[in-house]
């Protein structure tokens, strides 16, 4: 992370995230790690708006927004940092300026690009950490690599129609049991078939659903930059929607 001079909180500030400072876990020095703190979200839609959103409003200092897709009808069912005014504005400007109406203590930086091998490693290495809220696995495997690559933490989920998942990576790092941790392509060695995995636009997904998903990998990266509880590292935390249930699978680095 960051190791610049802790950032002093205005009074403003100190009331906004009193509720997270009187939290013994986090603190004001928890606070100031937030404020401090510069996470890349790949994606301002379904999973991008409520990461958006929470980061938002947890008071990180500085947020870089990936998208080159502009805001339509059909995106408002669930993509809740857009509204009916945003339709065919460029969906980082449109987080833009919801993020502001949120907290104009936190800065932007929109990438209005699409995210491919000629920039993603400067992308990266511009930020402490990343979160992945792209809806394909070409995307996911080369943020992957690139967060592997630049020893960043990745905070990466995925979505069905009525089931998703989250986990963090870590791959550059040992285990306490002095195991490396896993990586991405150690969680899904290839890509499954284009055939088998639909998008959205074909086999639709619940609103609500991408909420619970993105709130979550907002919570992981609100605990890997203030350093507190378990991050989700070598674990696959699974959510079935019809079900109202939670599965863990352990994952480890294969070889």
């Amino acid at each position: 992370m960051n190791q610049s001079p802790p950032p002093a909180l205005s009074d403003e500030e100190l009331e906004r995230y009193a509720r997270h400072i009187v939290l013994p876990e986090v603190g004001g020095p928890g606070q100031q790690k937030l404020k401090r703190a510069r996470v890349l979200v790949i994606g301002a839609g379904g999973l991008g708006a409520p990461v958006l959103h929470y980061l938002a409003a947890a008071g990180v200092g500085t947020l870089g927004i990936v998208d080159d897709d502009t805001v339509s009808l059909s995106n408002l069912q669930r993509q809740v940092i857009h509204d009916t005014g945003s339709v065919g504005r460029a969906k980082a400007d449109s987080a833009s300026s919801t993020i502001a109406r949120i907290n104009p203590h936190v800065h932007v930086e929109r990438h209005i690009m699409r995210l491919d091998a000629a920039n993603v490693d400067g992308l990266v290495a511009a930020y402490d950490m990343v979160i992945d809220g792209s809806d394909n696995f070409d995307t996911r495997y080369l943020v992957a690599d690139a967060c592997a690559l630049a020893e960043k933490p990745l905070v990466t989920g995925a979505v069905g129609r009525f089931d998703g998942s989250v986990t963090v990576l870590k791959p550059y790092e040992v285990a306490a049991d002095g195991r490396k941790n896993p990586s991405y392509r150690d969680l899904f060695p290839e890509p499954p078939p284009r055939d088998l995995v639909p998008s959205c636009a074909e086999a639709g997904v619940l609103g609500a659903l991408v909420g619970v998903i993105g709130t979550l990998q907002a919570m992981e990266a609100i605990k890997l930059v203030t350093g507190i509880g378990e991050p989700l590292v070598g674990r696959l935390l699974m959510y079935d929607g019809l079900g109202a249930t939670f599965d863990t699978v352990r994952y480890k680095a294969i070889g």
